[in-house]
């Protein structure tokens, strides 16, 4: 019996361990996606606002090619995101920052036009990524994702672990007649 109190009392802490753990990790990917949604998505969507404003065939140009490329990758990871059983905190530290930019937006453009990577002293491919980021924070896209982001985190589904069958105790606690 005492035995069976140490295992349970193991597996307890353990399955603690696990839970802290799969929130941490949760954090890196949350940290992740918030870095894809915001450069990648920005150099992606400003690549194919030059493509259609240059009337420029995507199968002709490798950049047109590459910002595909990449939309479907980051939509690929949102779905991931959204479907898996991973962490809310995953979902929760992107929806914040982009939530966050679109309230200092509708507050004050300027400050949130401050924000973004944008100028002379900033590599190109970053300065275009800043200027995508604008572009999708004025079209409401970073306030949709956001809030497409944050309903995981509401779910206390999501919160809680699976549940883990404990073989050797669902064995001890049956009677001995079946």
């Amino acid at each position: 019996m005492a035995a069976n109190r140490t295992n349970a009392s193991y597996l307890w802490a353990f399955s603690h361990e696990v839970v802290i753990m799969r929130h941490i990790f949760g954090l890196l990917v949350g940290v992740v996606v918030a870095a894809a949604l915001l450069f990648g998505g920005g150099w992606a969507s400003r690549e194919s606002l030059r493509g259609m404003v240059q009337n420029i065939d995507p199968l002709r140009d490798t950049r047109m090619l590459i910002a595909l490329g990449i939309m479907l990758v980051i939509g690929l990871l949102l779905g991931l995101l959204l479907a898996g059983r991973i962490s809310p905190v995953a979902t929760f530290i992107p929806s914040m920052v982009l939530l966050a930019w679109t309230v200092v937006y509708v507050i004050d453009v300027s400050r949130a036009a401050a924000l973004a990577p944008i100028g002379a002293s900033m590599q190109k491919e970053i300065s275009e990524a800043g200027e995508g980021m604008l572009t999708l924070l004025g079209n409401g896209v970073y306030g949709m994702l956001g809030i497409a982001l944050f309903v995981p985190v509401l779910m206390p589904s999501r919160w809680a672990g699976r549940q883990r069958e404990e073989e050797d105790e669902y064995e001890e606690t049956q009677p001995e007649y079946y």
